[in-house]
């Protein structure tokens, strides 16, 4: 087999590759043997038909078959002799698939040289914060806002109140999708509706009709309706004052305490807010040392990754928006910067892995899966499933990976302290 290599950009190379016209033919020739034994012709016995009549019923086909898969299995050994890495597969341009030698030409990306730098001087501010006891109070208080009750009142509304409406909105005098409702409950100040709508039901009171415009944000979810001005009719059919619950033990059975009262309540509420914190204070860390990482390392990015990582995230959005077709796809020029990003990083931590020469902690893995488990009524069972699903288990020991080279980033780096707070690391209330 021989090779010729061409840069034609930084990370492009046009690579030209020659099989000799014998290892196709003998190639060919296995695969019509091989053919020939299970091949059923009328007129012939199982496993008897010749060579010569298969290759007639099948030679050119076959022959086919058999180019593409030596152009597949001869470009994986060009780029191993070349000591080359795709990025993403060639895109294949034939010279000669005729009779003699087969000649084609693969052009593909390559993944650059990466040389890590910085590592020693990457800043790092750690996050220093406890739970205190006002930070429990205002967790308690948090709950006791997740079990209202409501009871009707005849005043105005204000914030906190729960308001029924039933609206119509139009759009150039014009109604639009999802623009009208019947009956719905809106709590003001939830920050469940838009602000000016909800601010346009302050003061109203049952029975009322009113009107309030809006301009739908430039960023609206549906962008159909970003930056339109519209109008709702509003009728608002009942207004309730929220009321909270005691902090009692019927308050407590309802957050899973039936022993202990609230001195129990706040002890696990404690807890879980430790761990919350210490997940808040991890999820920082790692974020500035991979920012750091991508900062002091600005590296080529192949297109063809990138343009990958844009279509697995346009396709991701569209999921979660819930697009019924091709044409309610976000376009991709708003995933670019955040495609670049995940590229970068990819490439960097995987040189950091290579570098380092980190394998993943199986015992981290193990204790993962276990932590899941624990939300199930049988653990065991749980764990041993995780276990056994593959795509799980390539999943967890990704994750465990990255943070095993997170932490080799944060033993390297400069790290200080910083005064902080629960609230704070949390946006507690934000």
């Amino acid at each position: 087999m021989q090779v010729s290599v061409e840069s034609t950009g930084t990370l492009e190379r046009r690579m030209e590759v020659q099989v000799p016209a014998v290892e196709i033919d003998k190639a060919v020739d296995e695969r019509l043997q091989r053919l020939s034994r299970t091949v059923r012709l009328k007129g012939f016995r199982p496993g008897k038909v010749p060579v010569k009549v298969v290759r007639q019923q099948f030679g050119q086909q076959v022959r086919q078959e058999v180019l593409g898969d030596v152009m597949q299995s001869s470009f994986a050994e060009a780029v191993e002799q070349e000591k080359l890495t795709p990025a993403a597969g060639p895109r294949i341009e034939p010279i000669n698939v005729g009779e003699g030698d087969l000649k084609y030409r693969a052009v593909f990306e390559i993944v650059p040289q990466i040389e890590l730098k910085g590592l020693d001087t990457l800043p790092v501010e750690k996050p220093v914060a406890e739970v205190s006891t006002a930070d429990v109070d205002a967790m308690i208080q948090n709950l006791r806002e997740q079990k209202p009750t409501f009871a009707n009142v005849e005043r105005e509304a204000w914030d906190t109140d729960r308001v029924t409406v039933d609206f119509n909105g139009t759009i150039d005098g014009q109604p639009f999708e999802g623009g009208s409702g019947e009956n719905i409950p809106i709590v003001l100040g939830a920050g469940r509706m838009l602000a000016d709508f909800e601010a346009g039901l302050l003061g109203a009171k049952a029975g009322e009709t009113r009107t309030i415009k809006l301009t739908f944000p430039q960023n609206y979810g549906a962008p159909a309706l970003a930056g339109k001005q519209a109008e709702f009719a509003v009728s608002v059919k009942s207004v309730e004052e929220r009321h909270l619950p005691q902090l009692d033990d019927e308050f407590c059975k309802t957050y899973g305490v039936e022993q202990g009262g609230i001195e129990q309540l706040r002890k696990e509420v404690e807890e879980n807010m430790r761990r919350e914190l210490a997940d808040a204070i991890r999820a920082r860390l790692k974020k500035q040392a991979l920012d750091g990482l991508a900062a002091a390392n600005p590296i080529e990015l192949p297109k063809s990754m990138v343009d990958a990582q844009v279509r697995d995230m346009q396709i991701d959005a569209a999921r979660r928006m819930g697009a019924r077709d091709a044409s309610q796809i976000p376009p991709p020029d708003a995933f670019q910067d955040a495609a670049r990003r995940r590229v970068q990083l990819s490439l960097l931590v995987s040189e950091v892995i290579k570098t380092a020469n980190i394998q993943v902690n199986q015992t981290q893995v193990q204790a993962r899966f276990q932590e899941l488990a624990q939300q199930y009524p049988d653990a065991l069972q749980a764990v041993e499933q995780y276990r056994t699903n593959p795509q799980m288990r390539r999943q967890m020991e990704a994750a465990v990976l990255e943070d095993q080279v997170v932490d080799w980033l944060l033993e390297r780096a400069r790290v200080t302290d910083k005064e902080s707070s629960f609230k704070e690391l949390m946006n507690f209330g934000a």
